[in-house]
């Protein structure tokens, strides 16, 4: 009867705990960036398409914790409140930057208005409603926090016990 010899070296090793610990570090991942108006970027959108950041928010599902990324140039962005989105109000902003490349974090649930700072650019439709949802007790980051754990210790315990 043969015998097998199970046998790794250092580089296989690893090779192998680079790839595993890289896996699991993509199943924890719990936010996710998203850059407004793709690669166009947050600029005034044509005239026949004013509503297109609203329709770029909505092909989202927003959680806390994601950002929202503005790239522009000679431009600004501010969040605002609804009446102030509304009637294209920049002089009470509870957010404001003008870098020409901003994040924004969504720290809590529910809706946010941004607005362009630049003048006539939100009357002319650079504005955007994100809603941002509540999170989910039993969703994907909470559920695979504590089992991920446990067995990577059992993985990294078992090929350990080969090569010691």
């Amino acid at each position: 009867m043969a015998s097998f010899t199970f046998s790794l070296n250092s580089t296989t090793l690893l090779v192998f705990l680079l790839a595993f610990f890289s896996c699991l570090q993509f199943s924890l991942v719990d936010s996710y960036e998203f850059q407004v108006g793709d690669l166009k970027g947050w600029v005034v959108p044509p005239p026949n398409d004013t509503d297109i950041y609203n329709i770029w928010a909505s092909n989202f599902r927003f959680q806390v914790g994601d950002s929202i990324i503005f790239k522009y140039k000679k431009d600004s962005v501010m969040e605002v409140g609804k009446q102030n989105y509304n009637d294209c109000n920049a002089t009470q902003p509870t957010f404001f930057s003008n870098n020409g490349d901003t994040e924004f974090k969504f720290g809590h649930s529910g809706t946010f208005y941004f607005i362009s700072g630049a003048s006539g650019h939100c009357e002319k439709g650079q504005k955007m409603i994100v809603r941002v949802m509540i999170q989910d007790l039993h969703s994907k980051s909470s559920a695979y926090h504590v089992p991920v754990f446990p067995i990577g210790v059992f993985v990294f315990a078992f090929v350990a016990s080969y090569v010691i």
